[in-house]
């Protein structure tokens, strides 16, 4: 791959810097305010949305658009530095559609929806008309390993019958929210534990469907919702089911491979952000007679963090490079070393710069403390940090193994007389 970004991804990332400079950032303050109040969608949000479709700032992120939905077809390379930017303000992802976990829901119904499918619920996604939640996560089960889970699934007659517990189920409190995508189990029994589940398309008001809570991250509440949903005996079409049966989990893994790229460009963005501060900061406080930045200990932090940020962005970007030409299957190494490395990337060069801000940083005078929250919540978000550790090793002792027989010269006992 190339690590200079291509023409074409220099002119969107140029434009969307601007785009964000002119329209967003004067609105941090108001967004913030109208969020505190309870306001939701905030004011200026489809009048801003409208906007960005109107310079071609919208869909940037599905590469398999067809010529009839509206959208930039990049690839996930040529994405990847606008997700990142992107993370820089955490709700500007709504402005673009580009926000998670519609993208992925899009992504979903994009490789496996039916054509009356499409026509209800990715169409209006693609336009942004509507916002979607997936719903797969349980609290009385390690949901990290999806053949967990106990939501039950089972056909009766010409429908779909769902019995369970979900939470924190992103996009489930926003008003306009209209779809969920649930996974559950329609075969518990088969002996094959990676196909006894299947994914439902259920309409958020269909009866029986109840969100509980939303509940807060760390003291943080997300006004768009992490909730707490209960399915009672909820109905639903036959032609509701996504896929077939017993696709639901391959299905998942489909849709989280883009999705993580996602999620680790725009930590990256954070992380960058946090590391901008921290040199402000620095160069503008003195202790002990110097400025911060002429204190060993902080000169430290900023080196280790440019070298941090610049390593994990070209390995986002190898994932993301990988993903376009082979998929992301046989990207899943890559994959899992991103989504492991990002998160402690991101809450430990925000975690210098709050050290290096003091008590402000800790204070809401900085974004620093829910920029740290949202990277502490990634360390489990798709996936904990250990899951994909282990699979990482489990990929490494493979490799080796196969290359038994082959003996390493470092491994070669010394000649006896």
């Amino acid at each position: 791959m190339h690590f200079q970004y291509s023409e074409k991804t220099q002119q969107y990332l140029d434009q969307l810097i601007r785009f964000m400079d002119e329209h967003l950032v004067p609105r941090i303050r108001q967004y913030k305010q109208e969020v505190k109040e309870g306001k939701l969608p905030v004011s200026f949000m489809e009048d801003l949305k409208e906007l960005a479709k109107s310079e071609g700032l919208w869909n940037l992120f599905l590469p398999g658009l067809q010529d009839d939905e509206p959208g930039t077809r990049l690839s996930n390379l040529e994405y990847a530095p606008l997700a990142e930017q992107m993370g820089r303000i955490p709700w500007s992802s709504e402005v673009f559609n580009c926000n998670a976990p519609d993208t992925g829901n899009m992504e979903l119904l994009h490789l496996f929806a039916t054509p009356e499918q499409r026509e209800q619920w990715l169409n209006p996604l693609l336009h942004g008309k509507i916002r979607s939640a997936f719903a797969m996560t349980e609290p009385d089960v390690a949901s990290s390993d999806a053949t967990n889970i106990q939501t039950v699934i089972h056909r009766d007659g010409d429908e779909y019958v769902v019995n369970g517990r979900k939470w924190f189920i992103s996009n489930a409190n926003h008003p306009n929210c209209k779809l969920f995508i649930v996974m559950g189990k329609t075969d518990p029994d088969n002996p094959d534990r990676h196909h006894q589940q299947s994914m439902l398309l259920v309409p958020k008001d269909t009866p029986g469907l109840k969100v509980i809570r939303n509940i807060s991250v760390m003291n943080h509440h997300n006004p768009n919702g992490h909730c707490e949903i209960t399915f009672s005996q909820v109905r639903v079409p036959v032609a509701n089911l996504l896929g077939k049966e017993g696709e639901g989990f391959a299905m998942a893994q489909a849709r989280l491979g883009p999705g993580r790229i996602h999620h680790c460009m725009r930590s990256i963005g954070q992380a960058e952000l946090a590391l901008e501060m921290l040199l402000d900061r620095a160069q503008e406080r003195k202790a002990f007679g110097k400025y911060l930045y002429q204190q060993g200990a902080v000169s430290d932090w900023i080196a280790h963090s440019r070298l941090e940020i610049e390593q994990a962005r070209l390995l986002v970007l190898k994932t993301a490079w990988m993903i376009d030409q082979v998929g992301a299957k046989a990207a899943a190494r890559e994959i899992s070393l991103i989504k492991a490395l990002i998160p402690a990337l991101h809450t430990r060069v925000v975690n210098r710069a709050i050290q290096t801000f003091g008590a402000m940083g800790l204070s809401p005078d900085t974004p620093l403390a829910d920029m740290w929250s949202q990277g502490r919540a990634l360390h489990f978000a798709d996936g904990p940090d250990e899951v994909h550790l282990r699979k990482i090793a489990r990929m490494e002792i493979q490799k080796s193994q196969e290359k038994l027989g082959h003996t390493s010269v470092y491994l070669t006992p010394p000649e006896r007389d």
